[in-house]
């Protein structure tokens, strides 16, 4: 192996359960992320379906 591979690594190998946690830390996040961000919309997705719903009913009894 390259001499000054061989030094990289032994920089880098000693720090990479840290950086293997920062990854892991930021697809959490991104999980947890899109997660919020779904159960928004589907909230919102049923409000507008309510919301709908009323609109639709009082058309009806006014005509």
């Amino acid at each position: 192996m390259n001499p000054i591979l061989t030094e990289i690594y032994s920089t880098v190998a000693p720090s990479m359960p840290f950086i293997i946690g920062a990854y892991a830390l930021m697809w959490v996040a991104l999980l947890v992320y899109v997660l919020i961000i779904m159960l928004g919309y589907k909230k919102a997705e049923a409000q507008m379906a309510v919301l709908e719903e009323a609109i639709a009913e009082q058309k009806n009894t006014t005509l």
